[in-house]
């Protein structure tokens, strides 16, 4: 087991909008991880802070600098007055109390029941758990349905196909050269050429859209 000096590593965040919302600010956030270390008696090593950052992603460099302490092995537990501005995704919360149980520290949030260096703030994690499991559920079903909609409504997905250069040039020629559109159809379908999709069949509609897409981009 790593030995560890004890003491708390505080981390505080903003986002840009919220810079200036009460009870929010940096400062206040500080002031609620300075007093609660006074009230427990733990020594306070370093508050790291991260201002005009997301709480969607715990990309952040101080969040990183913070957790890359820990893991070495300088504090017990990490702190933050508020669990949204640690994340505001209970997925990464669970994450995080997963890599801190691996290595040994704790993680205290001090506006809800989590601190999982008592067997109570542990309980209150696995349900926090829980409840990451459900939001990764919910967010491939709303991802399903949403894909299922642009399929109903004729969108395609991925990537959009490409015409070989040397059909769109033929087109280009033929229909430069006084064929009609249905035309170059039938001469493509008679030569086998297939579609951008790889279907076998060219519509009227299909080659002149082919065309005029080349006269903007020409």
């Amino acid at each position: 087991m790593r030995s560890r000096t004890p003491g708390v590593v505080g981390y505080v965040r903003v986002s840009t909008d919220e810079q200036a919302t009460s009870g929010l600010g940096l400062a206040a956030q500080r002031r609620a991880i300075t007093e609660e270390c006074e009230r427990r008696g733990v020594a306070l090593l370093a508050i790291h802070s991260d201002g005009g950052y997301s709480g969607r992603s715990i990309d952040r460099p101080e969040l990183t600098a913070a957790l890359a302490e820990l893991d070495a092995g300088r504090g017990t537990a990490l702190m933050v007055a508020k669990l949204d501005r640690l994340t505001r995704s209970v997925h990464d919360a669970t994450g995080l109390m997963a890599r801190a149980d691996r290595a040994g520290w704790g993680l205290i949030a001090l506006d809800v029941a989590v601190d999982t260096t008592t067997p109570q703030g542990a309980a209150m994690a696995q349900v926090l758990a829980v409840f990451a499991e459900l939001e990764r559920r919910l967010i491939g079903q709303r991802t399903r349905d949403a894909l299922a909609v642009k399929r109903d409504q004729g969108v395609r997905l991925g990537r959009p196909p490409v015409l070989p250069r040397k059909v769109v040039r033929r087109i280009v020629a033929a229909r430069q050269g006084g064929a009609g559109w249905s035309a170059i159809a039938r001469d493509l379908d008679a030569a086998g050429v297939p579609t951008a999709q790889g279907g076998r069949r060219w519509y009227p509609a299909t080659v002149r859209a082919v065309y005029l897409a080349n006269q903007e981009a020409a």
